[in-house]
């Protein structure tokens, strides 16, 4: 846990298009202080700690933009695995009634916990689901005492199943509580400027579960406390339908009409926008948070992602939720975004994916989403926020070319030394988490309280 640190002997990604094959980087108050090639490190400060990463990828940590972390108390939640989104979610929201502050705070300390392991440095949370009061408030909580880099997004929804929508009405709120409630989370907790650890965002839940007031006026909020704005935007066909039925145009019409399409926003999946909307997204400067291993086990199609980073989108990595998704590794959803683009676009293709344009999209790609030049990169001034690559001898034999595309093409990879802000927070594969013990425990006992209401 020190504040000093010198990694080694490393492959070094240091920023797109810029590698050093034998390099090093050295950090210091939560700092990258310096790169450089092998021997001409820096002294050591006293008290300092020396990583060798000889053999080893080291890259900026991975960012996730997008995630329901509440999800891994219902992960592989049998009831749930067939049908469409819709369905998927009548199945659980009655389950996720539920949440508490306590199944809330251990829910989200496990997926940081499992996202640092991935490789993960930052990650944002779209928590919608309010059944009771202050879960984000937890959240925080468990980011602070992991030392876990945190986009806390204040979802919302208010149309019940009563007034047109999915969820019962136990898990939705009316609009006014959701606004005071945004306003006193930025207020209490979004930290601004380079090295930020927590920030808010605004992120009512989709186009169907909010009423267009609640949008317009998030919106507008938004720009006033100078925040972030998320949501799911053209995720499944079940939404154009409803879009059109309810609103009489297109969701991305939609999106645009109630004051989104703007910088300011970045959106989940986004799989159905025509080539049109894609334009006029990238146009407006719109991020895209793309979840391979989600739209893949709800079977629904994937993200453009060439053609979103052609027309100048931010396009960023999300894992999405522990109960769509199932598993938490940044590493796993940059290798299926690596494969899907290869099947989509037919390999050899000029809009085909390579491994550094993956890890592009999990790193820089990820910190445009959020709004943040500071992370996703190693040069000199951003945050320390580094991963040291593994994976095992037998998986990387015959991968002597070329690491960054052994990283995603062999493994599985995981971090062996994750660093957030300078701290070592996984070491030796392993995480260092005081309360990890204790969270697990707590986490069995409450998921397992929660599944039995849907008995």
């Amino acid at each position: 846990m020190t504040d000093h640190l010198l990694i080694t002997h490393a492959h070094l990604v240091v920023d797109t298009g810029y590698e050093i094959a034998d390099g090093w980087v050295a950090i210091a108050d939560g700092t990258v202080t310096a790169v450089g090639p092998g021997g001409s490190e820096p002294p050591l400060a006293e008290g300092g700690r020396t990583i060798d990463a000889a053999g080893r990828l080291v890259t900026a940590g991975l960012i996730n933009t997008h995630h329901h972390m509440y999800q891994n108390l219902t992960r592989a939640f049998a009831p749930s695995a067939d049908g469409s989104l819709f369905e998927w979610l009548t199945t659980l929201y009655p389950v996720w009634a539920g949440l508490d502050e306590e199944s809330t705070y251990v829910s989200s300390y496990l997926a940081m916990t499992e996202l640092l392991m991935g490789g993960c440095t930052t990650s944002m949370d779209h928590h919608y689901v309010h059944p009771r009061p202050r879960l984000i408030d937890a959240q925080i909580r468990a980011a602070r005492e992991i030392g876990f880099r945190f986009h806390a997004t204040r979802g919302s929804m208010t149309r019940s199943v009563e007034d047109g929508g999915l969820p019962p009405a136990s898990v939705v709120q009316d609009k006014d509580a959701v606004l005071a409630d945004s306003e006193r989370l930025v207020t209490t907790y979004h930290e601004r400027g380079a090295g930020a650890m927590i920030q808010v965002a605004l992120a009512p839940c989709s186009p169907f579960s909010v009423q267009k007031d609640v949008m317009i006026e998030t919106a507008q909020l938004a720009e006033r406390l100078d925040v972030r704005l998320h949501t799911h935007l053209a995720e499944d066909h079940d939404e154009d339908a409803y879009c059109l039925e309810t609103y009489g145009m297109r969701p991305v019409d939609y999106f645009e009409e109630v004051g989104w399409l703007t910088d300011r926003s970045w959106v989940a999946h986004c799989v159905y926008p025509d080539d049109a909307e894609i334009v006029r997204l990238g146009a407006a400067g719109v991020g895209v948070a793309h979840c391979p291993s989600s739209n893949m086990m709800l079977a629904g199609g994937t993200a453009k992602v060439a053609e979103m980073r052609a027309a100048g989108l931010p396009v960023g990595l999300g894992c999405d939720g522990s109960s769509s998704n199932d598993a938490a590794s940044l590493w796993l959803e940059a290798r299926t975004a690596l494969l899907l683009s290869r099947y989509r676009q037919g390999p050899g293709t000029p809009t085909a994916l390579n491994a550094r344009e993956v890890l592009d999209v999990a790193t820089r790609g990820s910190a445009r989403c959020l709004g943040r030049d500071d992370i996703g990169h190693l040069r000199p001034g951003a945050s320390a926020d580094v991963v040291v690559w593994d994976a095992h001898e037998v998986s990387l034999a015959g991968a002597h070319t070329d690491p960054v595309e052994a990283w995603l093409r062999t493994g599985p990879a995981r971090a062996l030394t994750t660093v957030v802000a300078g701290k070592v927070l996984v070491d030796g594969g392993e995480p260092r988490l005081a309360g990890l013990g204790d969270a697990l425990t707590d986490h069995r006992r409450v998921s397992r309280r929660l599944q039995r209401l849907a008995d």
